[in-house]
């Protein structure tokens, strides 16, 4: 008998023995700020072009460009003369 008094005594109420709010365990974080973010002082940035003059490009990469953006750079410049 006197063993389940002793269990007893183990499981008293959890904010009395540990001081733990258990009920205090969800919080939901602080909302983002909608919209668009505040926009930088630009007066103090600086653009660097640091690219060289010439820039190596292969066929393949010119390929590549033609079909994915082709029809946009035709509405842009106007189709090659002679590929129609």
């Amino acid at each position: 008998m006197s063993k389940q008094r002793n269990r007893r005594d183990r499981y008293a109420e959890p904010n009395s023995v540990c001081g733990i709010d258990l009920y205090d365990y969800c919080k939901t974080p602080e909302p983002k700020p909608r919209g668009r973010p505040i926009a930088d002082d630009l007066s103090d940035w600086r653009v660097v072009d640091d690219w060289p003059d010439d820039v190596p490009v292969t066929p393949e990469e010119v390929d590549i460009f033609e079909r994915w953006f082709g029809d946009l750079l035709d509405e842009m410049f106007g189709p090659e003369s002679g590929r129609e």
